[in-house]
């Protein structure tokens, strides 16, 4: 079970930023509350499967060969904070979208964080590899639609609820899947950014001349 006792304001600022949120005292003061609410509202819940190398069925596209040349091993995850997170969203979005903006910003942040926690408990648990770091469905040439597959080999729906849409897009929103590559041997470190971004065409940060950190 992973807990989240505090938020990376400096991470949730970056996102509002990119948002094109202007901060003062009000929106400190915003954002002291909605850090609050993600906290005591999201349900952190994840998975992850080991798999040998080679695996076909998760290698589609040159990107993902890349990424696990020279592992010998596999570790397929997913994470979500549930669907909670997703209502109280979409009520403010309602209400105020202000407070909506700055709720969904400390969520993706959560969800980094717990992401963050699991890349943690792998290393505890695969001491003596190597590890990538997460690669997921929708960078570079690696298929969006992969998602779904990610979650039958977890069998995410039946354990923690999480799904996707008709665009493969998960559900809830708040949640990731990824896979990591795991070697006895050194792995040469690969570079992340918005050359193997799905999102690079229409993301907010480059528009203002930023990027997400990662």
């Amino acid at each position: 079970m992973i807990k989240l006792d505090k938020l990376n304001r400096r991470e949730a600022v970056r996102y509002l930023g990119g948002a094109g949120i202007q901060l003062n005292y009000r929106m400190d003061r915003l954002m002291d509350e909605c850090e609050k609410i993600v906290l005591s509202t999201a349900e952190p819940k994840f998975l992850y499967k080991e798999f040998d190398l080679p695996f076909d069925e998760i290698i589609k596209g040159k990107d993902i060969e890349g990424h696990l040349d020279g592992c010998e091993k596999a570790v397929i995850m997913c994470a979500t904070l549930g669907n909670n997170i997703d209502k109280m969203i979409r009520i403010n979005q309602i209400s105020d979208m202000a407070r909506a903006v700055v709720l969904d910003s400390f969520s993706s942040v959560a969800v980094e964080q717990v992401c963050c926690k699991v890349d943690e408990l792998l290393a505890e648990k695969y001491q003596g590899y190597y590890m990538t770091f997460r690669f997921s469905p929708g960078y570079g040439d690696y298929p969006i639609n992969m998602q779904m597959d990610y979650l039958r080999l977890l069998d995410a729906p039946r354990k923690i609820g999480l799904t996707t849409n008709d665009n493969f897009l998960l559900i809830p929103t708040k949640s990731v899947t990824a896979v990591l590559g795991l070697s006895k041997n050194p792995i040469e470190r690969k570079k992340r950014g918005c050359a193997v971004c799905n999102m690079r065409d229409k993301c907010k940060f480059r528009r203002n001349g930023e990027h997400c950190g990662f």
